[in-house]
């Protein structure tokens, strides 16, 4: 029973080490950006960032930081925002050109960032719903109703070619 407890104190302690860690990082406004709301790029606008200006990391979001700064709290995409202090001369504007142009560092390396559909968190928190499973169900249509509409708009089937099969010839790039 006592390694048990042992082990949930040990546990416990990680855990808030981890959420300590997490919350309040400092971070540093590369682009002028809306703070909103919700993570949505649609969602309701609550307040204004600066480029330069410092703000608070709170939470992470799929691609969205909720941050707290001067000028008030929101979400707003990670994106605009670097992780860490605010760095001193000339490499600020090199970050945010590098940012813009997909390259950083030393080697000017091209990288790119994608995010696509729902992060691991999102996957486990999704539940069945079925008023949204039928709406999208409604969306549906026949062969016939396309064959119809594309004649209502005049539309014209065109034949398009498949693209040929990649060389594989050796010293090719595919």
């Amino acid at each position: 029973m006592n390694a048990a407890r042992s082990m949930a104190a040990l546990l416990v302690t990680f855990l808030l080490a981890v959420s300590t860690t997490l919350a309040g990082e400092a971070g540093t406004v590369l682009k002028a950006d809306d703070l909103k709301a919700e993570p949505f790029r649609d969602a309701k606008k609550v307040g204004s960032l600066a480029a330069g200006d410092s703000v608070e990391i709170l939470k992470t979001q799929g691609r969205w930081f909720q941050v707290k700064s001067a000028k008030g709290s929101g979400w707003v995409h990670m994106l605009s925002i670097r992780r860490g202090e605010a760095r001193k001369g000339s490499g600020d504007v090199a970050g945010v050109l590098g940012l813009a142009s997909g390259r950083a560092g030393t080697g000017n390396v091209v990288a790119t960032t994608g995010i696509r559909g729902l992060n691991e968190e999102g996957l486990k928190a999704a539940t069945y719903n079925e008023t949204e499973l039928k709406e999208m169900e409604s969306f549906s249509t026949t062969a016939a109703e396309a064959r119809r509409f594309a004649a209502e708009g005049k539309l014209v089937a065109r034949k398009v070619q498949y693209l040929p099969a990649p060389s594989t010839t050796k010293g090719e790039r595919q």
